[in-house]
Order: C-alpha cells, then sequence, then structure tokens
C-alpha cells in the first residue's frame, strides 16, 4: 500500500499507513502561510476491503466549518470524480472507500491540472476571434496568462474576468472554460450579440504557482492575493500587479472574479455595496444581473450570502471592491461550494467540475443583459 501526494497540485503528509483501516494522514501547510485546505493524493493498494483514511489536522485547518457536511471527491481515471463517505467529529476527517481499482485518487474538489489549463491557453487562442497575451511571470517563473476575446473597437465594453487567485478553489476554473466554451461558439446567438457589444479579457488561473504547489489559498510567497490589490508588488504579489497594471492600461466596465466557499452551500454572489462610490447605477446593474442569472438557471440563488459591508466599510484590499471603486463600474464576486448545491442537491456527484461549467456557459446572459447599461 503506497500513498503519494508527488504531483501537480497534490497535497498531503503521511502519518502512518499500516493497514488499510490505520491509514493517518495531515494537509500540509501553504508554503509560508497557515493557510491549509486543499489535498489532493493518489492511494495504491492491493487489499480488497474498505480504507479508512483520517485526516487528523482537519479541525485546524482554515475554514474547519467547511467540513461540516462535506463529502470528499474520489476518482479513478482522473475524469471523472464522484464523492465518497466522508464525517467529520470536529477534529478530524475522516474518508472511507471501497476501492474498486489498484490505483485511487482523491480530493478536496475536481482539480484543475496545470497542462489542464495550458491547454484551455492554446486551444483557446486557436480560435480567430481570441488571442493569448503572456503579461509577465510569477514568482516561481510561470506564466500570467491572459485571454482576449473579441476585436478590440472604440465604443466597446471591456468585461475583465478572474479566477482562482486562491488556488485550491478549482471550481472557478472549470467555470472558466465553460463560459469560454460558449464564448467562443460562433453558433451562440449570445455569444454573438456580446462580441458585438463587448470584448473579454479573462485570466483563467491568477495563481498558477499555489496551484501547481497544492495550496489553498496563497502564491509562493504566501501572500493571499485576494488581499493584495491595494498596493501589489512585484517582489510579493507580481499576479496581482501584473493584471492591475493591464487593467488600468484597457479600462474596465464590468468584473466578474470567480471563487469557492468552504462553508456555504450555494452559489451566490457578492458585490461592492461597502465602496465609497457605490450607486443607485451599480444598484440597478447588481439587481438586473442577478434576477437574469436567477432566470437562468435554478443553480444560483440570493437568500443565501456574505453578510453586506457597511457603506464606507468594504475591505479595499480586495478585488472586487478595488477594481469596483477603481473603475465604478459593475463589479462582483462569484462564490461556488466545495460542498453540494443545497438547493438542488446531486448525491453521486454534489457539486461538480461539470457543473461548474455550465453555470459558467450560463453567465453568459446575464453579461448580456447588463452590457448596454454599463456605461
Amino acid at each position: 500500500m503506497k500513498i503519494t501526494s508527488n504531483f501537480d497540485s497534490g497535497n498531503i503528509e503521511v502519518l502512518q499507513a499500516d493497514s488499510p483501516d490505520n491509514i493517518q494522514l495531515a494537509i500540509r501547510k501553504d508554503n509560508q502561510s497557515d493557510f491549509y485546505q486543499w489535498f489532493h493524493f493518489r492511494l495504491s493498494t492491493e487489499h480488497a476491503q474498505e480504507h479508512t483514511l483520517v485526516i487528523t489536522n482537519a479541525g485546524d485547518s482554515a475554514y474547519p466549518d467547511g467540513w461540516k457536511d462535506y463529502q470528499a471527491v474520489a476518482s479513478y481515471d482522473r475524469q471523472t470524480w464522484f464523492r465518497v463517505d466522508t464525517e467529520y467529529d470536529g477534529k478530524a476527517l475522516t474518508i472511507k472507500h471501497f476501492p474498486e481499482a489498484e490505483s485511487v485518487y482523491f480530493a478536496y474538489f475536481a482539480p484543475y491540472s496545470y497542462e489542464r489549463h495550458m491547454d484551455l491557453l492554446h486551444q483557446a487562442q486557436c480560435d480567430y476571434n481570441c488571442q493569448l497575451v503572456e503579461l509577465g511571470e510569477t514568482l516561481d517563473g510561470r506564466d500570467m496568462s491572459m485571454l482576449i476575446v473579441g476585436e478590440p473597437e472604440e465604443g466597446k465594453k471591456k468585461i475583465w474576468i478572474t479566477a482562482r487567485q486562491h488556488p485550491g478553489e478549482t471550481m472557478a476554473e472549470w467555470l472558466i472554460e465553460g463560459l469560454l466554451d460558449r464564448l467562443l461558439d460562433e453558433d451562440d446567438g449570445v455569444a454573438r450579440a456580446l462580441l458585438a457589444k463587448a470584448v473579454f479579457y479573462i485570466v483563467p488561473n491568477m495563481n498558477p504557482d499555489g496551484s501547481v504547489r497544492g495550496h489553498l489559498r496563497t502564491n509562493a510567497a504566501g501572500m493571499n492575493l485576494n488581499r493584495e490589490w491595494l498596493t501589489p508588488s512585484m517582489e510579493k504579489s507580481p499576479e496581482v500587479f501584473l493584471v492591475r497594471q493591464k487593467m488600468l492600461e484597457t479600462g474596465v466596465d464590468l468584473f466578474l472574479d470567480m471563487h469557492g466557499d468552504e462553508n456555504l452551500p450555494y452559489n451566490f454572489v457578492a458585490g461592492t455595496e461597502g465602496v465609497p462610490s457605490y450607486n443607485d447605477r451599480i444598484t440597478q446593474l447588481e439587481n438586473l444581473f442577478k434576477q437574469t442569472l436567477l432566470a437562468v438557471t435554478p443553480e444560483f440563488q440570493t437568500e443565501f450570502g456574505y453578510d453586506l459591508d457597511e457603506p464606507g466599510k468594504a475591505n479595499m484590499t480586495v478585488a472586487t471592491a478595488w477594481v469596483g471603486e477603481q473603475f465604478n463600474c459593475l463589479a462582483y464576486t462569484v462564490e461556488m461550494p466545495f460542498k453540494d448545491n443545497a438547493n438542488l442537491p446531486d448525491e453521486a456527484y454534489g457539486w461538480s467540475d461539470v457543473r461548474s461549467m455550465k453555470l459558467g456557459q450560463d453567465m453568459l446572459p446575464a453579461v448580456l443583459a447588463v452590457v448596454d447599461k454599463l456605461r
């Protein structure tokens, strides 16, 4: 029996593994940080029996409440990820599974590999309407890549979409893949109407270093990128510095930042009601965006979400707040669950990579609903 995480986005430490019913594990912290919650590892075994895998330090993780009613995902082929029996006792997370093959992967959510990220970029650039732009490099020397979809012309709206500031929130890049798939479909009326009115600037992965390292929340230097937007630096947060610099060059009329939430079992958005420039125009745009998304898909809801910021009390180091204030534009953080969507549960798969992609496709009608009213 062998357990390893020596691969892209892998994260686990083996404390003890002397029998299938006594496997003791721990999640490794993000580099130079106390954040941890993402795990991704492979179990190889010849034992035809149930295996009990105990993550002993779950109770001290970044978001321990996230383990309540949570089920880990597993895969034999690294393509289809299904939910497995998981229990949390307030301290340890216990996964029980009877392997049906010699090798099985376990993860916090369906992983989005760096190779798939590169495939996404280069397959997209093959479309005549899409350009791949390199903004610079990360601390580990990886490319900071952006896709420009549409032909920049005077009068067109500038729509910016980012994902995976927090690398363990892989559902965010799955959403981007779905959104791109529809946006680049020449036979899709919504996509064609949007590209006649707007140009999309899309950063599918804001944190490639943290993604490959198996981090939950930070980059190679242990920085939470979604707290770096007010004063980013090339020394600590080049990912934000480079994207922010490009935004200042192009301008922004609409900003969507894709994330995953450990605790809440719903899809929801968080806006900019706490920034100094928030006004009735932004309120109306927010409401129209939400109403359209509600009409398009039952996966979205507005009853549950984060508490609203008091006027003038927004955290301006957060991307949505900084962008919304800097450009006086509609800006939303989009949150998806690590668990299941409680309003539309799926016992076998929970909230998944496939459902994230479909939500990405469903984002475009909401963008279309507001595009003419953004300025």
